[in-house]
C-alpha cells in the first residue's frame, strides 16, 4: 500500500464555476455602466473604452506570445503558440480594461489610455505570474499610475448628453475635485440634488462611476448570479457613509451632524463602482470571512478620512494601499478551519 502523501496547490474544492465563467459575469455586470457612460459622454468615452479593452487584451497576448517562445525557430510554433493562448484566455484582461475604462474621464487621450492598459497587464499582473497571482488591483494600479503621469486624468467632463433634472445650484461630483460636493465653511450644506446624484444627469465624473443605478444593475447581477457576496458592498458603503457623515461634522463653527450629508457622500465619486467592482476582486482581497470584515470595514474608513483630508476623489489610492496589507490580513485574522467542530466538554462526574 502506498502511504506516499500527494502535495498540490488550493483551491481543492471543485467546483463547474470557472475563472472564465465568473469574468464573463463580471463583464456582463460592467455592461450597464459602460453603456450608460457612452450616453451620458458620448463618443469619447466609446473610444476610451474600446482602447481600453483591446490595449489590455493585446497586451497579455504579446506577453503570452514572447514567453512561449513564438518567436523562436523563425515563428515556426507561432500557430500553436496562438491556439494555446485561445484555450487558455479567462477575460480577465478584458474585465481589466473595462475597469480601467470606466473609472477614467472621457477626456482622457487614446494613448494615455493605451500606455495604462499595457501598465496593468504586463507590470502588474503578467511579472508576477498572471491570473491569480497579482498583488494588487490591475485597473486599480493602471489609474493611479496614470494619475501620476497625466495631469489630464484629474479632470472630468460633464454628463453633457442630459442636464441636470432636480435645479440645483451645484451639481458636481468629479472623481478628482469634489470641492463642490462635500461641505465647507461657507457652505456646511451642499445644495446636491440627490436624484441628479443617483442618475448621473449633469454630473461631472468618470464614464462608469456616475450613472449609480447602472452600477446597481450591476451589483445586483452579480449578487444573483453569487459572484460577489450581497453584504459585502453594502458593509463598505455602510461604514463609508458613517465615517463621511461624522467626519462632516467638524467643518462647522459647533461639531454638528446634518443627516442630509450622509447621501451625497455615498452618492459621490467612485464609492459605489469601487464597493462593487473593485473591492470585491477575488485576487487582492482576504480568504477569510473574518478577515474580509476586517478588510471591508478599514477600507471604508481610510476612504472616508482620506477624502475628507484631501478633498478629492482617492478610491484606486486606497485600494492599492489595502492590497498591500491582505497578506497581514490573512495571517493574523485566522478563521475557523474548514470542517472545524467545537469539542463538548462533558461534565465530570460529582
Amino acid at each position: 500500500m502506498d502511504n506516499s502523501i500527494v502535495i498540490s496547490t488550493p483551491p481543492h474544492v471543485k467546483s463547474k464555476r470557472t475563472t472564465r465563467g465568473i469574468m464573463i459575469d463580471v463583464a456582463i455586470a460592467l455592461l450597464p455602466c459602460a453603456i450608460a457612460g457612452c450616453v451620458f459622454f458620448g463618443w469619447r468615452a466609446l473610444i476610451v473604452i474600446l482602447t481600453g479593452v483591446l490595449s489590455c487584451v493585446a497586451t497579455e497576448f504579446v506577453y503570452y506570445f514572447i514567453a512561449n517562445k513564438g518567436f523562436s525557430n523563425k515563428c515556426r510554433d507561432a500557430k500553436q503558440v496562438c491556439v494555446r493562448w485561445l484555450k487558455q484566455f479567462d477575460f480577465t484582461s478584458v474585465v481589466t480594461g473595462l475597469i480601467l475604462a470606466l473609472i477614467l474621464p472621457s477626456s482622457t487621450k487614446w494613448y494615455m489610455v493605451l500606455i495604462g492598459g499595457i501598465f496593468s497587464i504586463a507590470v502588474v499582473k503578467m511579472f508576477f505570474g498572471g491570473t491569480g497571482k497579482n498583488l494588487v488591483n490591475p485597473a486599480a494600479a493602471g489609474r493611479v499610475f496614470m494619475f501620476l503621469s497625466f495631469s489630464i486624468v484629474t479632470s472630468c467632463a460633464i454628463a453633457s448628453q442630459f442636464g441636470p433634472i432636480v435645479d440645483s445650484s451645484v451639481v458636481i461630483s468629479g472623481a478628482t475635485n469634489l470641492g463642490g460636493l462635500l461641505p465647507s465653511k461657507s457652505d456646511p450644506v451642499s445644495n446636491l440634488a440627490l436624484l441628479d446624484l443617483f442618475l448621473g444627469t449633469g454630473v461631472a465624473g468618470c464614464i462608469g462611476e456616475t450613472c449609480k443605478l447602472a452600477i446597481l444593475v450591476g451589483y445586483i447581477y452579480l449578487a444573483v448570479r453569487k459572484v460577489i457576496k450581497w453584504y459585502q458592498p453594502l458593509l463598505f458603503i455602510a461604514v463609508f457613509g458613517l465615517v463621511a457623515w461624522l467626519m462632516g461634522g467638524f467643518f462647522y463653527d459647533k461639531y454638528t451632524l446634518d443627516i442630509n450629508l450622509f447621501l451625497p457622500n455615498i452618492l459621490s465619486g467612485g464609492v459605489l463602482f469601487g464597493a462593487v467592482f473593485m473591492f470585491t476582486d477575488y485576487v487582492t482581497s482576504p480568504k477569510g470571512t473574518y478577515g474580509q470584515l476586517v478588510y471591508y470595514v478599514a477600507g471604508a474608513i481610510l476612504l472616508a478620512v482620506l477624502r475628507y483630508l484631501t478633498k478629492i476623489e482617492v478610491a484606486s489610492f486606497v485600494i492599492l494601499l489595502m492590497n498591500l496589507f491582505v497578506p497581514l490580513i490573512d495571517k493574523y485574522v485566522i478563521g475557523r478551519p474548514f470542517g472545524y467542530k467545537k469539542v463538548k466538554k462533558q461534565k465530570e462526574d460529582k
